[in-house]
């Protein structure tokens, strides 16, 4: 225990504003942390996990991993497999109860497995099916409907009383067909594409200039805001970017999307070479090697995508922006160009040609014209 406590001292003694670390020590709820730490004979992931968790508990790891004294371990993973276990006491009935455990664990989990690293979104969707699969099979029990005898009505019926949300359950019903657990030939009536509002091009340009003349909105979230304006990009692969998908020089600011270099004139440059110089939480032991260009709050950690959108939330519409700069994109340009450039599926950029009646034939024609 020792050597993680003394990885935790230089940590927080190697801070550019060492009075930033000593206030936050002084805090009752880090106090009562840090004294319940020090009683752990070893420090372990697996002993850190048995303390109360709390943001403290959360960012200790953090320095404590940052500073070579825990190992890495994708804390997401771990947090989803803690919540699943609980979300399945939830259930009625033992049947229904043995039915979702084999769905987390052979759709979600093993998926999980797979990735390099749990990503945000793969958190929260999986979470979101399983709370949707947990309420619909209460329903049914409810109803004295067990899953093999599930007819369309019943189906319907249910997805008519509730929130949208239900058709979230599309991905369980589909589980549990191939699997069968249920009967073959049932839907969930899916979501419309086509119907979430768009930011229209005049709202775009004014939120854009708003964005580049004002020197009231933190430089961290303008740089991200130009990216969502102009080039349609989710704030979850905003939040992934590092400095080696960044180059700047004298002349020019490039951004590396996806396999494609993009360039950023002046003045939508302007916001990035500031940030190069002032990336922010540099004062403390947080960030002693990092290489993200957002920084997060938390140790290591990139910026929460939540928290991105949450800020430039209060400036224009997050999805509403991105949705219509892809709409007008693709006026400008070639599917498959679009969908490599800015890392998205052509399937997706095709729906957006599509309504907005530019679909690559037509741009063929109009450049023959």
């Amino acid at each position: 225990m020792a050597t993680e406590l003394i990885a935790l001292a230089v940590a927080l003694k190697t801070m550019k504003r060492a009075n930033s670390g000593l206030t936050w020590i002084r805090q009752k709820h880090v106090t009562e942390f840090l004294r319940n730490l020090a009683t752990t004979p070893r420090i372990t992931h697996e002993s850190l996990d048995k303390l109360s968790d709390s943001p403290t508990r959360q960012y200790v790891r953090g320095l404590l991993v940052e500073h070579g004294a825990l190992s890495r371990r994708d804390e997401l993973k771990i947090r989803y497999e803690s919540w699943a276990t609980q979300a399945v006491d939830r259930i009625d009935g033992t049947t229904n109860r043995d039915i979702v455990r084999r769905y987390i664990r052979w759709n979600h989990q093993r998926r999980m497995n797979q990735m390099d690293e749990i990503t945000r979104g793969t958190f929260l969707r999986a979470k979101q099916e399983v709370t949707v699969a947990i309420e619909f099979l209460n329903w049914l029990t409810e109803h004295g409907i067990k899953l093999p005898e599930l007819e369309q009505s019943h189906l319907d019926v249910w997805q008519a009383e509730g929130p949208t949300t239900r058709r979230v359950a599309e991905r369980f019903l589909k589980w549990a067909i191939k699997t069968k657990v249920a009967p073959p030939g049932l839907a969930i009536v899916p979501h419309r594409r086509g119907t979430s509002p768009r930011l229209a091009k005049a709202g775009q340009d004014q939120a854009l200039q708003q964005i580049i003349h004002t020197n009231e909105i933190d430089t961290r979230d303008r740089a991200a805001a130009i990216l969502i304006l102009v080039f349609g990009q989710q704030a979850e692969n905003i939040a992934h970017l590092t400095w080696e998908d960044v180059t700047i020089t004298g002349e020019l600011v490039t951004i590396q999307l996806a396999n494609v270099q993009i360039a950023l004139p002046d003045p939508l440059a302007q916001p990035w070479r500031e940030l190069a110089t002032k990336p922010g939480h540099d004062l403390t032991a947080s960030h002693p090697n990092t290489n993200w260009v957002f920084r997060g709050s938390f140790p290591g950690r990139h910026i929460n995508p939540g928290h991105l959108t949450g800020r430039l939330r209060k400036v224009f519409s997050i999805r509403a922006a991105r949705l219509g700069t892809l709409h007008e994109l693709t006026k400008l340009a070639p599917v498959a160009i679009i969908a490599e450039a800015l890392g998205y599926s052509p399937a997706t950029i095709e729906r957006h040609a599509v309504d907005s009646a530019a679909a690559y034939a037509r741009y063929i024609e109009a450049r023959r014209t």
